[in-house]
């Protein structure tokens, strides 16, 4: 027994150091600031009078710590002539003395600056012999005078010298002793003689040394010997801490400290075989408002925070007791909590505050707690099955009205917008948010934890109802001031009743189609709209549209795209969804508020998840099989138009980044709505998950094609970077699916793919020669419009498909409707090659001469080397006979035509240079 409250005792002095060490951090620093500038400007620091110093003794620790910090500034510059008995008698009473060791070094004095170097060494080593003279040794010395109290105790036990009641009367007076002791002192005046000693504030350890010893002479009265019944521990115990509390208005922090973690630990160390949870909150809710009335007084954050925490500890453990729990306990401490913030915490700090701070940093603790005990009044199913719900409203609704008459607790404002989220989520089946306080469990259950009922209907639309009225109302309040709390207003002001008008349509409603859920969702939408119009108009300057306006704006577009999915089937939804973006980007007429643009945006995203989710808009079973005129057309082409006409008003009035975004959304719409038409058309009606065919891809080709020429005249005549991006992506892309699909994974060559019956219009046509003038066209309209290298790019490869369609439609020629690679080569094919080659290399060096293109001619060159290799690699072993000789003989009389050909340019070119 002795052992445990030895390690409390050491725990307890541990807190109690490190929370005297922030003090001395705090003088550090103080200090060094002012030694610095001392250095300098050269200036003497004013010497304390005799009154000032006595009524500096006079306050508290962690006052009097303030107010000897500026005398415990040795003064670097020290001018000889000004030391006169006057001013040296004056000294001891309000300077700090450096100790007996420094003596020597005090000795020497010139008028010169004492060098800065010397003086910090000096007060280095002062500091380390002070530090462990003074402060050290006090507060060794007051742990030690508790532990000796325990240790004589524990003596008297085992040597049988003193009976218990004498032993515990003795150690009561040796604690009383000490607090005397520590009074005594206090009231006495005690100087500090020694620089540095100020954090050794002796009063304070004897009263938190005598504390100790009287909590462990109670708790021994009680918990060992049995002379006191618990009702009197318990006050007695409850008494001390409380005193010791009080005792810290003028002993400093780390007192308060001691006596609140005796208070909290109380209830722990008194064992009762009938526990009254009366008992335990009315003790906890005397502790908690004395607490914080004096953390009021003296501004101690740490200490307010600390006994909001252990209340709430206590409260949730209590809670654990779920089936034994007494509600009517819960909703009293509780219902303390919020009101200890707000009056005796909050109080005069709340107006003194202002707008200077958005939040205060101890009400987060009150909220967390206050809002999980509402959670588990909600969710456990022991609670839940008593109908504790409404208690757990009543909980959630006052932490809103706290954090609304007192801004500063705005902390309660996101704990009970997240409980209450939680749930409303939880009542959505098959997942549910559930806990088990019994087993102190927290989690995600599969199965909801209690039968929705209309209780939980009613509940919802009241927490609705407050939520939207307190978050408008304080949005519009503080909107023209604070804007993160007019943001943080209106966005749980509408993220809470989204999320219970979801959760109940789920729970509640008819998911294909609900009227009833449509309608309120339309009263939402006409709510946040009018609430962000008022929000603006009391924004400073007027009408800007901040954050605040933005949340209130995103939840009625929120709200519209539920009113659309209650109202409307699958189809109609994805058609109006892209339609309703023309809304907000219409409203820029008339409000330049930034939302609205990205609203547009959010739309268009809107509309992208629900074609993921079905590509055929309505459904494969109810998609018609007439080619265009179907539902793809209206699903893809209307948003698309709208997207377009989106872009074009937001480029007449906002001209921002979401006009930027709508453009893409209506080329990517654009092209969405051909491919998918084309699909549609090739798969007899049905969108599925097929091979595509090489006359499927070819289509897409020249579609992505087409849409790059027509973002280059639209950039034209509007530029845009999307555009311009856009159209060049659009090239790139298509060039790939050219060189990829095109040459490679749908070649006839390689796939032995039919090509069609008809002679000329067949397959290679439409895959190799369309794509060919689709790409040379769009490479001679963009040469000075776009890079050089996008035109180049385009116009080579359009020759390699022009290439490849004169190839293949050889092979063709004689093959017939199948050209797979492994049918062999004739004599004659082989020959035709070749010749075909060479025209071709002749023809691209024409173009390239007239169209004045590198490109072409490079290609040229390389087409007819490819030809002089295959002639003399292959067709020399392969051909016989007139075909080998008409072969060279072609290749000859070609390279000589180009030869002269190029003679005849530079000759032309030199004559008009």
């Amino acid at each position: 027994m002795f052992e445990s409250l030895i390690g409390l005792v050491a725990i307890i002095a541990l807190f109690v150091i490190i929370s005297r060490q922030q003090s001395r951090i705090a003088l550090v620093e103080r200090e060094l600031g002012a030694l610095r500038s001392l250095v300098l400007s050269g200036a003497v620091p004013p010497v304390n009078k005799p009154s000032e110093q006595a009524a500096a003794d006079s306050k508290p620790a962690d006052v009097a710590d303030a107010a000897v910090a500026p005398a415990d500034i040795a003064s670097p510059v020290v001018s000889e002539g000004a030391q006169t008995p006057a001013a040296e008698a004056e000294i001891p009473t309000g300077e700090p003395v450096p100790g007996p060791w420094a003596a020597a070094e005090a000795a020497p004095k010139t008028a010169d600056v004492v060098e800065p170097a010397a003086a910090a060494l000096a007060a280095r080593q002062s500091n380390v012999e002070t530090a462990l003279g003074t402060r050290w040794a006090v507060w060794v010395g007051g742990i030690a005078l508790a532990l000796g109290g325990l240790f004589l105790i524990r003596y008297t036990i085992e040597s049988g010298i003193f009976g218990p009641g004498a032993r515990l009367i003795m150690a009561a007076v040796l604690g009383l002793v000490l607090v005397a002791a520590g009074e005594f002192i206090r009231r006495t005046g005690l100087k500090v003689p020694v620089q540095g000693a100020a954090g050794a504030y002796i009063p304070a350890i004897l009263t938190a040394a005598g504390a100790f010893i009287l909590f462990g002479t109670v708790y021994a009265a009680h918990g060992i010997y049995g002379f006191i019944g618990p009702a009197l521990a318990f006050t007695l115990l409850g008494a001390i801490g409380v005193a010791t509390i009080a005792a810290a208005l003028v002993h400093g922090l780390a007192l308060a400290g001691i006596g609140l973690v005796g208070a909290m630990v109380t209830p722990m160390l008194i064992a009762s075989q009938a526990p009254n949870p009366w008992a335990l909150f009315g003790y906890l809710a005397i502790v908690l408002a004395a607490t914080g009335v004096i953390a009021r007084m003296r501004d101690w954050k740490s200490l307010m925070a600390a006994a909001f925490v252990g209340t709430g500890i206590w409260t949730i453990l209590y809670m654990m007791d779920a089936p034994g729990a007494n509600l009517s306990a819960i909703l009293f401490i509780d219902a303390v909590t919020l009101a200890v913030l707000a009056f005796a915490w909050l109080g005069r700090r709340d107006e003194a505050a202002g707008s200077a701070r958005v939040f205060d940093l101890p009400s987060i603790a009150p909220g967390l707690f206050v809002a999980f005990s509402a959670l588990g009044l909600s969710v456990d199913p022991a609670f839940a099955a008593a109908g504790d719900a409404l208690q757990a409203a009543m909980i959630l609704a006052a932490m809103v009205a706290v954090a609304l008459y007192r801004p500063q607790a705005l902390p309660l404002l996101y704990a009970a917008g997240l409980v209450t989220v939680l749930i409303y989520l939880g009542i959505i089946p098959p997942t549910s948010v559930a806990s088990d306080f019994s087993s102190g469990a927290l989690g995600v259950d599969g199965q909801p934890v209690v039968a929705s009922d209309a209780l939980t209907s009613r509940i919802g639309i009241v927490l609705g109802l407050v939520f939207i009225g307190a978050g408008l109302w304080a949005a519009r309040k503080f909107a023209a001031a604070t804007w993160i709390r007019a943001a943080s207003w209106a966005a749980w002001g509408v993220i809470v009743p989204l999320v219970i008008l979801l959760a109940l349509w789920f729970t509640f409603g008819n998911l294909d189609r609900d009227l009833v859920y449509a309608a309120a969702a339309v009263l939402l939408v006409l709510v946040f709209a009018a609430g962000g119009e008022w929000i603006a108009r009391g924004e400073e300057p007027p009408l800007t549209g901040g954050a605040a306006v933005s949340f209130a704006m995103s939840g009625a577009a929120l709200a519209g795209l539920l009113m659309l999915h209650m109202a409307f089937d699958s189809g109609w939804t994805t058609i109006l969804l892209g339609a309703a973006a023309i809304v907000p980007a219409l409203a820029t007429r008339w409000r330049s508020y930034p939302v609205l643009g990205w609203i547009s945006v959010g739309a268009v995203i809107a509309v992208l998840g629900r074609i993921a989710f079905d590509p055929t808009i309505v459904g494969a079973e109810f998609l018609s099989t007439t080619p265009v005129f179907n539902w793809l057309l209206a699903g893809y082409g209307i948003p698309a138009l709208a997207f377009g006409f989106v872009a074009w008003q937001l480029a007449r009035t906002t001209n921002g980044r979401p006009r930027l975004a709508m453009e893409a959304a209506a080329a990517l719409f654009a092209l969405l709505t051909l491919a998918m038409l084309v699909r549609h058309a090739m798969h007899g009606g049905v969108i599925d998950t097929g091979a595509i065919t090489l006359a499927e891809q070819a289509i897409y080709t020249l579609i992505a094609i087409g849409a790059g020429a027509i973002l280059v005249a639209i950039d034209m005549r509007s530029p845009s970077s999307v555009l311009r991006y856009g159209s060049m992506a659009a090239g790139v892309a298509s060039v790939a699916l050219i060189v990829i699909r095109h040459f490679v994974v749908l070649n006839p060559l390689f796939t032995d793919e039919s090509t069609g019956r008809i002679p000329a219009f067949n397959l290679l046509f439409l895959a190799y020669l369309l794509p060919a003038v689709a790409a040379g066209g769009l490479a001679l309209y963009s040469r000075d419009k776009r890079p050089k290298w996008y035109a180049q790019m385009l116009a080579l490869v359009a020759a390699v498909l022009a290439f490849a369609y004169a190839t293949l439609s050889v092979r063709r020629l004689f093959k017939g409707e199948f050209i797979g690679l492994w049918s062999g080569l004739g004599q004659l094919e082989t020959y035709t090659y070749s010749a075909l080659w060479l025209v071709i290399g002749v023809a691209l060096l024409t173009a390239g001469v007239w169209l004045k293109s590198q490109v072409l001619r490079i290609a040229s060159a390389a087409l007819i080397a490819v030809a002089v290799l295959k002639v003399f690699l292959f067709d020399m072993s392969e051909l016989e006979g007139v075909l080998r000789a008409l072969s060279f003989i072609g290749l000859g009389a070609v390279l000589i035509g180009i030869g002269l050909f190029y003679q005849r340019l530079l000759t032309r070119a030199a004559r008009q240079a």
